[in-house]
């Protein structure tokens, strides 16, 4: 894997390859032949929710999807979540292994881990060092969140 950047959680290190992109909604985004993007969950966004469970992607290949279109859900030790469109393109392929047996989300996140394919032009895509500086700032919002201070 190439080099990373770390992103403190607390006590908690979040990790980030610096050969892929990163989407606000904390997915990583890995080019592929053809205009394609491989999309997964980052590490800050494993860390928050912790131990997956359960995957539900309710796309296809094909499928033509908008930016922030609802595509699934996930359920963790931590929380249940709807999982949206990091971009807009049309699907071009399903982890079905994932689908059968989320567990690769927790051990494998920026490989087996992978979620989708959507051929896009990727250009709302972050630099990891543009991610880190976006997540200063979500986290920030999730810390008063974890502590029930959301409106703090």
């Amino acid at each position: 894997m190439s080099a990373e950047l770390v992103f403190m959680m607390g006590e908690f290190e979040a990790r980030f390859p610096t050969d892929r992109g990163y989407a606000k909604n904390h997915m990583w985004a890995l080019s592929m032949d053809h205009g394609v993007l491989r999309f997964g969950l980052s590490g800050y966004a494993v860390r928050l929710l912790q131990d997956v469970y359960f995957l539900d992607l309710m796309i296809e290949p094909g499928m033509q999807l908008g930016e922030r279109q609802e595509i699934g859900s996930i359920e963790s030790k931590k929380a249940e979540s709807s999982l949206y469109s990091p971009v807009a393109g049309r699907v071009h392929a399903l982890n079905d292994a994932l689908l059968d047996d989320p567990t690769a989300i927790n051990l494998d996140k920026y490989g087996q881990g992978w979620m989708f394919e959507l051929e896009c032009d990727g250009s709302t895509i972050l630099s990891p060092e543009n991610y880190i500086t976006h997540l200063d700032a979500a986290w920030q919002v999730a810390q008063r969140t974890i502590k029930g201070q959301a409106n703090a």
